[in-house]
């Protein structure tokens, strides 16, 4: 079968080097070269960019960064037994991919990040995407490193992503994405598409970072939207207790009677910023 870049078909790949997905670290390949590259696409132009990536794999979605003009691509991978599959393709973009074995969790990007336009794409390990996900919201300065994400995670966490209030998905995970970003949903991708094929629908998400989101401190956001939402089926005025309960909410002028999906990432930001320690 005749491959977009002149490398081996994935398949073959991974027969070669004997790369079995493994459940424990939340591997699911993507093998559809065509599907891989839909995703880079949907970073926007490439051209002149350093890419992060996680959790390359086999390098089925590296190629296709590389392939669409990437000027680097920094990718890093925990598993061990997919290094020489990705040496073949650093072979055939000399200079342009660097693998770095290691935890992501653990990984300081930012200090990777060179000068010049950063993206990162990815198809997260399923079990570590969210925290990740988070890590990249909640820097310290803002604009952030990253000009944008386009990840996948399983649509479950993509509707959290983008949801705002009033949704059965919105939480806590929305309040962040929303505070920070402008999130969108930008397609489905089947389980068929993976080998091997996980039981849930996935979707690419791209977030962008707002340049001036409202000023509050980011730890005290994550305490409030931790307690509004770890009761969410109780009045504010219970859940909040832990935070300030209805001393805080009248301070915010929000009625303690509400639940937490219906304020919005406004009326958070609000309450955070009330918090007293």
């Amino acid at each position: 079968m005749a491959t977009l870049d002149g490398l081996p078909p994935l398949r073959d790949v991974i027969q070669r080097h004997g790369l079995d997905a493994r459940k424990a670290l939340g591997q699911n390949f993507l093998l559809d070269l065509n599907l891989t590259q839909k995703i880079a696409r949907s970073a926007g132009p490439l051209e002149g960019v350093t890419v992060f990536e996680v959790g390359p794999g086999p390098g089925g979605l590296t190629r296709a960064i590389l392939s669409l003009g990437a000027k680097k691509v920094i990718a890093i991978e925990r598993d061990s037994r997919c290094l020489p599959a990705l040496a073949e393709i650093a072979d055939h973009y000399p200079g342009r991919l660097e693998v770095i074995e290691g935890d992501a969790l653990k990984t300081d990007f930012a200090a990777l990040a060179p000068e010049g336009p950063v993206k990162i794409i990815a198809n997260l390990p399923y079990n570590v995407g969210t925290q990740l996900l988070v890590n990249w919201l909640l820097p310290g300065h803002w604009p952030p490193f990253w000009e944008s994400l386009t990840l996948m995670f399983q649509k479950e966490v993509g509707l959290r992503i983008v949801a705002s209030e009033d949704d059965d998905h919105y939480g806590r995970l929305g309040v962040l994405a929303g505070w920070r970003t402008d999130a969108r949903m930008v397609f489905d991708v089947p389980p068929q598409a993976f080998t091997p094929p996980p039981k849930v629908v996935s979707t690419v998400v791209h977030l962008v970072p707002r340049p001036t989101p409202l000023p509050c401190d980011a730890a005290k956001l994550e305490r409030v939207t931790h307690a509004a939402f770890g009761q969410r089926r109780k009045m504010l005025r219970q859940s909040l207790k832990p935070v300030g309960g209805e001393a805080l909410l009248k301070r915010a002028d929000i009625d303690p009677q509400r639940r937490a999906e219906t304020l919005s990432v406004e009326e958070f930001v609000r309450l955070a910023n009330l918090l007293t320690n």
